[in-house]
């Protein structure tokens, strides 16, 4: 029967063996561990930025929220505003109408049958310039104004030219007669002043403008 071989190794030698492996496998071990800090530190930084990615997208939201809620508030403050200055507007053009044609039926009465002394007949004159003064007041107290722009420059946000007048002796563009005086409502128009405009004159400086023109495109 044969014997197995002995350890002939000295025990110092083996004692280092040993305290050798220990340390690598401390060391395996260590490495080990530092490897799962750094993946552990790599998902949290990963997860630190999408949080941060998220909450900028929230953010930007938000204020894309609130810009849109604050549009919203200010175009349903601008419609009630609106609503209340332009809602008779139909109504403020059709009384117009009805001012004009009593106008017309003042202009078509003869001089002489307004100086006859006849008291009936001058009462109801005076009745009907009495009713047209008082729609225009009427109108004018809700927003209505008056457009009588004779001597002003020509605006055709506000005018309508419908003939030319030779004259010289005033700018070009200005407006010399009246043919029906028209009305605005608010900053629009509600019905533009029909005019006869010069022709002939110097030219008027661009600075000579209405300040209301902007307001008359705008409506």
């Amino acid at each position: 029967m044969s014997e197995q071989p002995k350890d002939t190794r000295a025990p110092e030698e083996t004692a280092a063996q040993s305290e050798y492996a220990q340390t690598a496998a401390e060391g395996e071990a260590f490495q080990t561990t530092g490897q799962e800090a750094q993946d552990e530190q790599a998902a949290d930084y990963e997860a630190v930025v999408r949080l941060v990615k998220e909450n900028e997208e929230l953010k930007d939201r938000a204020l894309r929220l609130a810009a849109e809620m604050e549009n919203l508030r200010r175009r349903a403050a601008r419609d009630v505003q609106d609503a209340k200055a332009y809602s008779i507007a139909n109504f403020a053009r059709d009384m117009l109408q009805v001012a004009d044609n009593l106008d017309r039926a003042l202009e078509a009465v003869p001089a002489e049958a307004k100086e006859s002394g006849d008291a009936g007949f001058k009462a109801l004159v005076e009745g009907v310039e009495l009713t047209g003064r008082a729609m225009i007041a009427s109108l004018e107290r809700h927003g209505v104004k008056k457009l009588d722009p004779k001597g002003e420059r020509f605006d055709p946000n506000f005018h309508q030219a419908m003939f030319e007048v030779p004259d010289p002796s005033v700018p070009s563009g200005t407006v010399v007669q009246v043919v029906q005086t028209g009305y605005s409502i608010g900053e629009r128009v509600l019905r533009p002043a029909m005019v006869g405009v010069a022709r002939g004159g110097p030219k008027q400086a661009a600075t000579e403008a209405p300040a209301d023109t902007q307001a008359g495109k705008d409506a």
